[in-house]
């Protein structure tokens, strides 16, 4: 006889039953689990590609997001075998990621209340080797003039990023600024390439310092906007492109074209559950992540700059 506590997802070969699923996981609008994975499954394709072979840090929400959070690094021995793992150094020991290869593992982690993952700048096999560097534009506050000065910020970082030749996407992160993200061709480890990103984010400083800083403590950034580089140090996450926030309206981090940042619709929370999808179908970066460049080079070229 059939649970009607659970709901069967097919995905790929596999049958993954959703626990629960009338559980309502966002109260203010009335998104389930199943909801969620429903969108999930819906944009698996799109995702993937951003998933597959990356530790993930997971976000779950067992109660809703009205609950408790916890984030969870370690894989519970209770998680299927068919769901992939990697074993990577910490200090004094070592941690066991979830890695979410295919449509499967991305439904077992809705299963489990997983709202939003965190993935890492590189992969298992090369976990020394970034292969993503992230700029995160980080306002002072959540208005709409607070988001003006991200726009400004992020056409300065792309024309800089532009002159020492390394290509950059754009994505809303689904909570206040945006990520700019640049494709690596895994040549610098983690201290390398955090150390590049530093310098780039003091250059941008020091051209508009009344509205741009990469001072770490908050009270020393006023109400300037902060280069946040911080995430491309080893172990260090960031949101995964199509990701949903645990915030109010489930906005979704999302991918979006340099022209759209022109957009006046274009915000931090854009886009939601209820429309990421239609967004993803336009392949806003289309083959820019594959033009993979080394930092040898642009590091040549920024202390020319500098």
């Amino acid at each position: 006889m059939k649970d009607e506590r659970t709901h069967p997802v097919r995905a790929g070969g596999r049958t993954v039953e959703i626990q629960r699923p009338d559980k309502v996981l966002f109260p203010d609008d009335g998104i389930s689990k199943a909801d969620l994975a429903e969108y999930y499954r819906a944009v698996a394709p799109h995702m993937l590609p951003h998933l597959r072979g990356r530790p993930l840090m997971l976000e779950r929400h067992p109660d809703g997001v009205g609950g408790p959070r916890f984030v969870q690094k370690n894989t519970p021995e209770s998680y299927p075998d068919w769901v992939r793992r990697v074993e990577v150094a910490k200090e004094g020991g070592t941690v066991v990621h979830t890695v979410c290869d295919n449509t499967a593992t991305l439904m077992h982690l809705v299963d489990q209340a997983c709202i939003t993952f965190h993935r890492w700048q590189s992969r298992a096999g090369r976990l020394e080797r970034p292969d993503r560097l992230v700029f995160d534009l980080d306002p002072s506050g959540d208005t709409a003039d607070d988001f003006e000065t991200v726009r400004r910020a992020a056409r300065q970082l792309g024309e800089l990023l532009d002159d020492l030749r390394l290509n950059s996407v754009l994505m809303t992160t689904g909570s206040r600024g945006l990520h700019v993200i640049v494709p690596l061709s895994g040549d610098t480890d983690f201290d390398g390439a955090r150390s590049f990103a530093q310098e780039v984010a003091e250059t941008l400083a020091r051209r508009d310092p009344d509205h741009l800083t990469t001072a770490v403590r908050k009270q020393a950034r006023g109400d300037r906007l902060y280069l946040d580089v911080q995430r491309n140090g080893y172990a260090q996450t960031a949101v995964t492109p199509y990701s949903v926030r645990a915030r109010a309206g489930a906005p979704v981090a999302t991918p979006i074209s340099w022209d759209q940042l022109d957009d006046p619709r274009t915000g931090p929370r854009r886009w939601t559950v209820t429309d990421a999808l239609e967004q993803a179908r336009t392949d806003p970066w289309g083959d820019a992540l594959g033009g993979r460049r080394a930092l040898g080079p642009a590091g040549r070229r920024l202390a020319a700059l500098r």
